[in-house]
C-alpha cells in the first residue's frame, strides 16, 4: 500500500474537487494515477480555452 501524499490540506480540497474524487481517495491514490487524472484535466481545459477562443463572440 502506497503512503499518503504529501501535500497540504488545502492542496488536496481543491484536488478532490476538481478531480470529483473523495479527498479520503485522493489521499491515498497512486502517484501516477494522480498525474495521469491531472494531465486529462489540464487537457480537457485546454481543449475548452481553444475551443472559446476559436468560436466567434
Amino acid at each position: 500500500m502506497s503512503k499518503p501524499l504529501q501535500i497540504s490540506p488545502e492542496t488536496a480540497i481543491k484536488l478532490a474537487e476538481q478531480l470529483k474524487v473523495p479527498i479520503e481517495h485522493l489521499m491515498h491514490m497512486p502517484r501516477h494515477i494522480l498525474l495521469q487524472k491531472l494531465a486529462e484535466l489540464t487537457a480537457g481545459e485546454a481543449k475548452k480555452a481553444d475551443e472559446s477562443k476559436d468560436s466567434p463572440s
